[in-house]
C-alpha cells in the first residue's frame, strides 16, 4: 500500500511515517518545514524515516495545487493521511488569515487531486479546539455544541464540513480524527509540556495564565498512533471520531508531576486568561472503541518521563 502522509516532518506525522513503514508500506511524505518552530527539529524528526528506502519525501506547501496535483497523480496513493496544518491556537488568534488559507485552502487543494485522481480514502487530523466551551462532558462526537473559540478550531471545523462534501460528492472515504492535547517525544515547543520542561530544568518562571485550573485530556502520542493506525484499516464512509485519553487533569497538577518527575520547584508568573483558551477538553471515546478498537494505555506520569528523557537527550543538540 502507498499512504502519502502531509505534515510528516511534524511531531505527529513522523511517528506515524515511521509506524507505516514499519507496517512494510510505502510513504510519500509531505512537509514544507513550516518557520513556527525550527527546521533543525523538523529534520531530526524525519531523520528514521529518510533512511528508509520506502519513504520518499517532498518539501512543498499544502496550498501549492499544482504541486499537490502533481505529486498525487504521479505517486498513485491509495490513501491520503492529512496532518498538515497552520498550528497552535492562540497564535491563530493573531493571523486567522493565514490560517484559514493554509488549513482550509490547503486542504481544498488535497481533496481537490484526490477526486481528480480517484483517491477513495483520507484520515483527516482534527481538534479538539472544534467543540470550543461546550457544556457537554465529555465531548461526544455529536454534540449539539461544537461551536469553535478559535480561529484555529474554526479552520478544523470547516475542513470537517468539507471533508463531508466530498465524501457525498465524490464518495471519498474520510475519518476525521479529533485529537486531544497530544503529548510524548517530539512535542512542538510551544506546548506546554515542553516548555514547562525547559523553563523548569533552566530556572525561567513559567508564565501561568489564571490559576491553573483548567483542564486537558492529555494523550500520549503512542495512543494517537494506535488510533491513526486503526483508520487507516477501517476507513469505509464518513465519520469524526475523538481520539483522546478520556482522563483530564488540571494544569496545576501537570506542574505538580513535572516538578516531581524533573526534581526541581517551578518558578510561577500569573497572568490573566487568554481569549481562546478553553476551560477544558474530555474525550468520549466511546465511539472510537467500537469502530476501531482504540483503547488509550500510556498513563500521562508514564507518557512524561518519556518526553523527559527524549528532552534532556535532545536539549544540547536540536533544542537549544
Amino acid at each position: 500500500m502507498i499512504v502519502l502522509i502531509t505534515g510528516a516532518a511534524g511531531f505527529i506525522g513522523s511517528h506515524l511515517c515511521e509506524k507505516v513503514l514499519n507496517n512494510n508500506d510505502k510513504v510519500i511524505g509531505i512537509d514544507n518545514f513550516d518557520t513556527y518552530y525550527s527546521k533543525e527539529i523538523k529534520k531530526d524528526n524525519l531523520r528514521i524515516s529518510l533512511s528508509n528506502k520506502d519513504f520518499r519525501f517532498y518539501q512543498i506547501d499544502i496550498r501549492d495545487s499544482r504541486k499537490i496535483d502533481k505529486i498525487i497523480t504521479e505517486e498513485r496513493p491509495d490513501i491520503v493521511m492529512h496532518l498538515a496544518a497552520k498550528a497552535g491556537v492562540r497564535p491563530s488568534i493573531k493571523r486567522p488569515k493565514i490560517y484559514y488559507d493554509v488549513n482550509v485552502n490547503g486542504t481544498l487543494n488535497i481533496l481537490n487531486s484526490m477526486a481528480k485522481n480517484n483517491v477513495k480514502k483520507m484520515i483527516f487530523a482534527s481538534s479538539s479546539s472544534v467543540y470550543g466551551e461546550t457544556r457537554e462532558l465529555p465531548f461526544s462526537e455529536n454534540s449539539s455544541f461544537d461551536l469553535p473559540i478559535s480561529p484555529y478550531g474554526a479552520t478544523k471545523k470547516s475542513c470537517e464540513a468539507m471533508c463531508y462534501t466530498f465524501h457525498y460528492l465524490h464518495d471519498i472515504s474520510i475519518y476525521c480524527l479529533r485529537f486531544f492535547t497530544v503529548f510524548g517525544p517530539r512535542q512542538r515547543p510551544d506546548l506546554a509540556i515542553h516548555k514547562f520542561t525547559k523553563q523548569i530544568l533552566e530556572g525561567i518562571p513559567i508564565t501561568l495564565y489564571g490559576e491553573g485550573d483548567s483542564k486537558r485530556d492529555y494523550t500520549y502520542i503512542d495512543d494517537i498512533i494506535s488510533g491513526l493506525m486503526s483508520s487507516l484499516t477501517f476507513v469505509k464512509g464518513f465519520e469524526i471520531v475523538n481520539i483522546g485519553g478520556s482522563k483530564t487533569t488540571s494544569l496545576k497538577e501537570l506542574i505538580i508531576l513535572l516538578e516531581k518527575l524533573i526534581g526541581k520547584k517551578a518558578l510561577i508568573k500569573k497572568y490573566p486568561l487568554q481569549s481562546g483558551d478553553v476551560s477544558i477538553t474530555y474525550a468520549n471515546i466511546k465511539k472510537a472503541k467500537k469502530m476501531l478498537g482504540y483503547n488509550p494505555s500510556t498513563s500521562l506520569e508514564e507518557g512524561l518521563k518519556n518526553f523527559l528523557n527524549w528532552y534532556l537527550e535532545k536539549r544540547n543538540n536540536i533544542l537549544k
